[in-house]
């Protein structure tokens, strides 16, 4: 781009910008505020897509299309990913300059969309990037959520949940479509789904993909008569209910009214995706329903969505017609389904009477269901016992993956120890009777945010080694670079950016959170949902034993080192909410002690988003995966922390086991028990032993409960004391092994310590981690759904229009 053009951009983004501030806020730029700008340079880049978006969406609708159906999508800031993708940072940022404000303070008054919670909302908003990208099309369908999860605050070392409200004073990346409204069902409302669409920008392409949520509002907005009788409550009644149905990602579901609010949450977001669709198809295709799966694949994001298979099979028969037989082949042939843990607990059911009672219309069809699988069971000779294990209905409920697993003719897993062990345990039973539907699709994540975007210094590093952008849509070519590694020149460019990000993370911390921290100490990082089998609490406990070891041998040689954590508790998880408050006392007790000043620190962090995740990877230096063998299906945080230079500490689970295969044993620290050692182990495992014999391990634990640490008298720490070694209800004492992998880990640890020392090396290691990390880029995973499971084509459009970004059409 030559001066002439740049110029160009930047004067038409300062004409739309004033056009804007002056039309919508009645002010001209000089008196509008920071966040105005930001609505005004979000609504000029939007404007600008408009007619490529709309043409993207015209074009998919002559082809084959995919429809991935998820919960959550933690899509992360818009702004800034939208303008990289566009080529227009540079443009945006000189606009503002010459108007006197700064692109990064727009950016940090953009809240982050509250429309996720882990790792499974973050890799459909990776997929959503790289189908975007690679021109494919691929549509998202979800529920626009009023208040996200939560917003999360640390009080006196407790969490507390917060409304997140994230779109409260505007939010310009959501586009309502009342027109395209549909009708939604259930036994005791009728609701109206009001479509929400977010334009997907891929990296250097004019194609615009969508992110559809749905936001439910009642048919009638409120009883005037009941109203006009003073009667108010009353009248607003239903219009509270329906509100609810959008108001929180995951209600807490541990009473029936909870229960019932997600299956409704559910059901309303897959019936509008589906209704939508069906509709779009009855206009293409003038009702001939036949051919609905050579056009349509939906692909099911674990088993919340499996709620439309169901009512794909009551659309096809009672809607337009269909028999039975013909609709279930359709229905099979459409859907595909994707399961994302090993966790029994995490595979959805529903209670059959609570089913019926939300949605009476259902309820035959999942019986037929039911019925017919044991039908097609029998027929092929298979015992009864196996039939009740894999059928639909089982001990009065119905089991989500099970009725996915028979209604779709594909089942991938996300990392390929994952795959073998549901082929090998979880389900043993369909990998014996269809084989051939089991595909195993190691996760992904896009480098477009997590290195491009949130790592420039890196990224410009590897343009000028490889050359160009290129590996920026074509991650593979950084392999090229792994004999560089050795080059003492490029290790040292590599050490001078790690250090430049640890010192943006310390100087934000500074200023935002007045967390003091050492950018010169090795940062260690676990950042993640918190749940007991990611066992931040073994991280924890680990802390504590080496700051009781500092403080017995003042001399001992440690690296500084900062640990970092950050993740969120489900509101009602006592035991994760006990283990945010174990960090806290821990940092407490750490770094109010002089005697450890300058050797370590604790800090967790609170309210982790993913705009405070690209601060972090960057200026990592350990890479925390120390997840119980066999219980983290993938993990995507491992992954950015590898594409950014970070090397895992973890054991052989999820993607671990791939990242080591790709970077080599030297270039990992792995340990703990292997999935096929736990048969044994847990058959004699004691950890009252390693309680007595594991050096250090006695103190650590008793000082959860001799008033070394204080819980604030809620019982939390005796609870944690007591589960490891004794266990509670129903549970065996350390059901994840913390304390039988716990000397595993402390040495292991030692190890990095010292590997941290000889910075020329452990930047060689780094690396390595970076130049190696194609295969697990989003684009890879989904060329691998496309080619194996969707069998879609790219459909780049024809531009009908100048842009900003594209000055010639």
């Amino acid at each position: 781009m030559n001066d002439s053009q740049f110029e160009t951009r930047r004067d038409r983004i300062c004409e739309r910008l004033a056009s804007f501030l002056r039309g919508h806020c009645g002010r001209s730029p000089a008196s509008t505020t920071t966040r105005e700008h930001w609505l005004a340079l979000s609504r000029t880049v939007l404007e600008d897509l408009a007619d490529d978006w709309e043409q993207t969406r015209k074009q998919y609708r002559e082809t084959r299309q995919t429809h991935y159906f998820s919960a959550e999508y933690l899509t992360g800031r818009a702004l800034h990913n939208n303008l990289s993708n566009l080529g227009l940072l540079e443009a945006a940022s000189a606009a503002l300059a010459a108007i006197g404000r700064n692109l990064e303070d727009l950016e940090e008054t953009e809240p982050d969309a509250g429309l996720g919670n882990g790792g499974l909302g973050r890799l459909a908003a990776c997929f959503l990037d790289s189908a975007a990208t690679l021109n494919l099309p691929v549509t998202g369908y979800g529920l626009l959520y009023r208040y996200g999860l939560f917003r999360q605050e640390i009080q006196d070392g407790f969490q507390r949940e917060l409304p997140d409200e994230w779109r409260e004073k505007g939010y310009p990346w959501l586009v309502r479509r009342e027109e395209e409204a549909i009708t939604i069902r259930m036994a005791d409302m009728e609701v109206r789904a009001i479509p929400y669409d977010m334009p997907i920008t891929g990296f250097g392409t004019r194609n615009v993909n969508t992110l559809r949520l749905w936001r439910p509002e009642p048919v009638l907005e409120f009883d005037f008569r009941l109203f006009n009788d003073q009667r108010f409550d009353e009248a607003v009644r239903n219009r509270n209910r329906v509100d609810d149905i959008w108001r929180v990602l995951y209600p807490n579901d541990t009473n029936p009214e909870g229960k019932m609010l997600r299956l409704r949450q559910q059901y309303f977001f897959s019936a509008a995706s589906l209704q939508d669709i069906l509709r779009d198809h009855a206009w293409r295709y003038g009702g001939d329903f036949r051919s609905f799966a050579r056009w349509h694949r939906i692909q099911l994001n674990d088993t919340h969505p499996v709620v439309a298979i169901p009512e794909l099979l009551r659309s096809l028969t009672n809607d337009w017609g269909l028999d039975e037989d013909a609709a279930f082949g359709i229905v099979r042939a459409t859907f595909a389904f994707t399961n994302h843990t090993l966790m029994s607990e995490a595979m959805e059911s529903w209670d059959l009477g609570l089913f019926g009672a939300v949605l009476p219309d259902l309820m035959p069809v999942v019986l037929r269901l039911d019925e017919r699988f044991r039908r097609d069971m029998e027929a092929l000779g298979r015992p009864a016992d196996e039939i009740a294990r894999m059928a639909p209905i089982g001990d009065g409920r119905l089991r989500m993956a099970n009725l996915a697993l028979f209604a779709s003719d594909s089942v991938n897993s996300v990392a390929a120890l994952h795959t073998k062990l549901l082929r090998d345990s979880v389900l043993a039973d369909w990998n014996r009777l269809w084989p051939e539907r089991f595909r195993n699709k190691t996760n992904g994540v896009t480098p477009r945010r997590w290195l491009y975007g949130a790592n420039p210094e890196l990224a410009a590093m590897l343009s000028g080694l490889s050359g160009g952008t290129e590996w920026v849509t074509d991650l593979d070519r950084l392999a090229a670079l792994v004999p560089l590694a050795d080059d003492p020149s490029v290790r040292q460019w590599f050490l001078r950016i790690k250090e430049t990000k640890k010192k943006q993370l310390s100087d934000w911390l500074l200023q935002s959170q007045g967390i003091r921290i050492d950018p010169a100490a090795m940062f260690d990082v676990q950042i993640k949902r918190l749940h007991e089998y990611k066992r931040q609490l073994l991280n924890a406990l680990a802390i504590l034993e080496l700051y009781f070891r500092i403080k017995d041998h003042p001399c001992m040689a440690v690296s500084p080192t900062v640990f970092l954590f950050g993740a969120k508790a489900a509101p009602g998880y006592f035991r994760a909410k006990a283990t945010i408050k174990l960090i806290n006392e821990i940092a407490r007790l750490v770094n109010g002690d002089p005697d450890v000043a300058g050797r370590i620190q604790v800090h967790f962090l609170p309210n982790y988003r993913v705009s405070l995740a690209e601060r972090i990877f960057p200026a990592a230096d350990v890479s925390e995966q120390i997840s119980m063998a066999g219980k983290e299906a993938s993990g995507t945080g491992n992954m950015k922390f590898m594409m950014n230079g970070a090397l895992t500490l973890g054991t052989y689970d999820g993607a671990n086991v791939e990242i080591v295969e790709a970077v080599g044993e030297d270039s990992a620290f792995i340990f703990g028990a292997r999935v096929e050692h736990f048969p044994g182990i847990f058959s004699v495992y004691t950890p009252r032993w390693q309680y007595e014999h594991v050096p250090g391990l006695k103190r650590t634990l008793d000082a959860l409960v001799d008033g070394t640490l204080d819980d604030g008298g809620t019982g939390m720490f005796r609870d944690l004391y007591v589960s490891l070694l004794d266990g509670v209800d129903w549970q065996r004492p350390d059901p994840y092994y913390v304390l039988g992998d716990f000397e595993g880990y402390r040495k292991t640890r030692a190890h990095v310590d010292e590997a941290y020392a000889n910075r020329p090396e452990w930047a060689r290691r780094c690396l390595r981690n970076i130049f190696l990390s194609g295969r697990f880029s989003s684009d890879r995973t989904i060329r691998d759904y496309v080619e194996d499971i969707w069998r879609i084509e790219p459909s780049p459009i024809e531009p009908v229009s100048p842009r900003i970004g594209c000055l010639t059409p």
